[in-house]
């Protein structure tokens, strides 16, 4: 059977060093070019079913100690049963990718660093057992601090399992985030030199999403090791444009002790 292309070592190496950016014409990039900006979030299609989020200042999340949620913060798989509430995912969906302030058209601040203020990433849940809201893959929408209703598949937690490549957990969680990357965010002000940045974003993400859960008793498990066909197939995302780069499964395990 063959096998698709591999990475080298050296190449792999290579990618985590820096020194691709003594190599990018700066001058050339699309925004040096006068390129406009990519818009920070997808647009939603007409007649889409919009489900609102409790504000985030208005959720009622247990005081946890900063300190003490770092110390405790572990990968966790095994989940309660019991489903998150709509103020529980409001607020995890503000600590991972919300925006504190819109700066203009092209750029947000949010709850997390990103590498030139670009923010690549789009935000899908496959929702299976959250209170008040329809199984389904819903899309958040930053701006708007809101869930779209992206689709309703059969068989949704087989799927997710299958998309993580059998991890069974998957399909037991309240809700698997699924953060995709849209590359040309990125690119538009840092060409090649992008995709390090990129994967050094989506950790800032996840490690928000941990310390978040450990905020409401619930807990997380980040799944790198996932079927990209699959995987984009169940969100509906084109594979090339836009792709999956990370999963978390969210479920309750119990209470902050902070």
């Amino acid at each position: 059977m063959s096998r698709g292309p591999t990475i080298s070592t050296a190449a792999g190496r290579y990618f985590l060093s820096d020194r691709i950016r003594d190599e990018v014409n700066f001058r050339s990039t699309a925004q040096a070019e006068g390129g406009a900006p990519p818009p920070v979030q997808k647009p939603v299609a007409a007649n889409s079913r919009i489900v609102t989020l409790p504000p985030p200042q208005e959720c009622a999340i247990p005081p946890c100690d900063l300190r003490a949620a770092i110390a405790r913060r572990e990968s966790r798989r095994r989940f309660t049963g019991e489903p998150l509430s709509p103020a529980e995912l409001s607020f995890l969906l503000w600590a991972t990718q919300g925006v504190r302030c819109e700066l203009h058209q092209a750029a947000v601040l949010r709850t997390v660093p990103s590498a030139g203020c670009r923010h690549p990433f789009e935000t899908y849940l496959a929702v299976l057992n959250v209170a008040e809201h329809t199984p389904g893959i819903y899309r958040y929408l930053p701006l708007d601090h809101a869930l779209v209703v992206e689709r309703e598949p059969d068989n949704l937690a087989a799927r997710v399992v299958a998309a993580t490549r059998g991890q069974q957990f998957a399909g037991r969680a309240a809700a698997t985030f699924f953060w995709t990357v849209l590359p040309e965010r990125t690119e538009w002000r840092y060409a090649e030199a992008s995709y390090k940045v990129i994967a050094l974003d989506a950790g800032h993400v996840c490690q928000n999403l941990y310390l978040a859960c450990e905020a409401i008793g619930a807990g997380t498990c980040a799944i790198a090791a996932y079927d990209q066909s699959l995987s984009d197939d169940l969100l509906g995302v084109d594979s090339t444009e836009e792709f999956t780069v990370y999963i978390a499964p969210v479920g309750k395990v119990g209470g902050c002790s902070g």
